[in-house]
C-alpha cells in the first residue's frame, strides 16, 4: 500500500497553492461569528470487476477557503500506480485522479479529508461590508450551462415570476418562493437528480431532488441578470435545528447540493430551496407548507447555510482528467472508468465507494 499525503511533498503543495489562486477568498468574518468546527472524511472506492485499464475521480474540498470553509490537508492510500491532483479550468474544481493498468485486478484508494466550517449567515436588512467579486468570476454564473438555460422558456418563467420586483434581492426572493410553493421533493428520483431545469419546466414536472430544485433557483435568477451558483457537497454531521437535514457516520448517500446569488451589497448570499421541500416531505413524518417547522426552515434557508457541510465546488460540465467520456453536469459523486467504459457512480454493484465522517476536537 502507497500512502501520500500531498500537502507535505513540493510538488502536489504548488498545485494546491495554484487551486488556491482560482478565485478571491472572501475577507475575515466578525468577532461574533459562529465557532469553528473541524472534521474529516474518508472516502474508499473500488471499481468492481474491472476490465482492462482503471481510473476513478473524487472530488476534493472547495477551494479557495472562504470564511465558512477552510481545507485542512489531504492524504491517501491504495494501489494506484497513478495518483494525481487536477484543477477543473472553467470553475477551479479541485479533482483527485488515481489510474491502475489492466493488471490489477482490484483497484483501491481511498483518500482522507479535514476540513473546518462555521455556520454562515448574510443579514439582508443592511449592506453589509463585502469585497467586490471580480466580473469576469460573475459571468461565468450568468452563464447557461448544458442542463441550466437561461433562454427560451427558463427566461420566460423567470420573467413570470419576477414581474413587479423592482431589486435583485427582490427577485431571488420571488424565485426562492415560486420553488418552495410550486415543487416538490421526488423519492423516486435517483441520487440528487440530473438539473435538466428547461425540460422539468416544458414538462411541467417540478418534482426532483436539490440538484433539480436548486438548479431551478440558478437558472431562473441566471434568466433575470442575477449571478447564481450551485455548490456541490456532501453532509457530515447531524443537524443542530433539522432532523432531515443532517447525516453523520456513513454518508455515502449523503451528498447534496445547495446555491447562493450574488449582491453587490451583500456578495454572495446563501438559499436552499430544496431543503426546504426535504423538511416538507421528511421532518416529523411529512409536514404542511403552513407547519411552524417548516416555515422556520423557509424563513433560514434565504440566506442562511447550516455548515454541517463538506463543500466540493461550483463546477458544471466537468471534462474529467484523462477520460474519453462526455463530460459529466457536476462533480458531486466518484467517478470511475473501466476499460474506457464509465462506470454508474450510483451502482454499487460496478462502482463501490463508502463515505465516512467524523467531528474532531477543535
Amino acid at each position: 500500500m502507497n500512502r501520500r499525503a500531498f500537502l507535505a511533498t513540493g510538488a502536489a503543495s504548488a498545485v494546491v497553492a495554484g487551486l488556491a489562486r482560482h478565485g478571491t477568498a472572501v475577507g475575515a468574518a466578525p468577532p461574533d461569528a459562529p465557532k469553528w468546527r473541524a472534521f474529516e472524511v474518508t472516502t474508499r472506492a473500488e471499481i468492481v470487476n474491472p476490465t482492462g485499464g482503471a481510473r476513478a475521480w473524487l472530488p476534493f474540498p472547495l477551494m479557495p477557503d472562504t470564511d465558512y470553509h477552510k481545507s485542512q490537508g489531504q492524504s491517501w492510500t491504495g494501489n494506484a500506480t497513478t495518483t494525481r491532483i487536477y484543477r477543473e479550468p472553467r470553475y477551479g474544481a479541485a479533482i483527485f485522479y488515481a489510474e491502475w493498468p489492466a493488471t490489477e485486478p482490484s483497484p483501491l484508494v481511498e483518500v482522507t479529508t479535514r476540513f473546518a466550517t462555521r455556520d454562515r449567515a448574510v443579514d439582508l436588512k443592511e449592506p453589509g461590508e463585502v469585497r467586490r467579486e471580480d466580473k469576469r468570476e460573475l459571468a461565468k454564473y450568468l452563464a447557461s450551462t448544458r442542463l441550466i438555460r437561461t433562454d427560451g422558456i427558463v427566461r420566460q418563467t423567470a420573467l413570470e415570476i419576477t414581474r413587479g420586483a423592482k431589486t435583485d434581492l427582490d427577485k431571488a426572493r420571488a424565485v426562492y418562493a415560486w420553488i418552495v410553493e410550486n415543487t416538490f421533493r421526488d423519492p423516486k428520483v435517483r441520487g440528487c437528480g440530473i438539473g435538466d431545469i428547461s425540460w422539468m419546466l416544458e414538462a411541467r414536472s417540478l418534482g426532483g431532488k436539490c440538484a433539480d430544485l436548486n438548479a431551478l433557483f440558478v437558472g431562473l435568477t441566471r434568466a433575470v441578470g442575477i449571478p447564481s451558483r450551485d455548490i456541490y457537497g456532501i453532509r457530515v454531521a447531524d443537524s443542530a435545528e433539522f432532523k432531515s437535514l443532517g447525516k453523520s457516520g456513513d454518508i455515502s448517500k449523503a451528498q447534496h447540493c445547495r446555491a447562493e446569488f450574488y449582491l453587490p451589497t451583500h456578495g454572495w448570499v446563501p438559499v436552499d430551496p430544496a431543503d426546504v421541500r426535504k423538511v416538507v416531505l421528511e421532518e416529523k413524518g411529512g409536514l404542511s407548507l403552513g407547519d411552524a417547522t417548516v416555515q422556520r426552515a423557509r424563513a433560514k434557508l434565504f440566506g442562511a447555510w447550516e455548515m454541517n457541510y463538506l463543500a466540493y465546488n461550483y463546477a458544471h460540465d466537468v471534462k474529467l482528467p484523462n477520460s474519453a467520456g462526455d463530460p459529466i453536469a457536476f462533480f458531486m459523486y466518484p467517478q470511475a472508468e473501466s476499460g474506457g467504459e464509465r462506470r454508474d457512480s450510483l451502482d454499487p454493484d460496478t462502482f463501490r465507494y463508502r463515505l465516512t465522517s467524523r467531528e474532531l476536537a477543535m
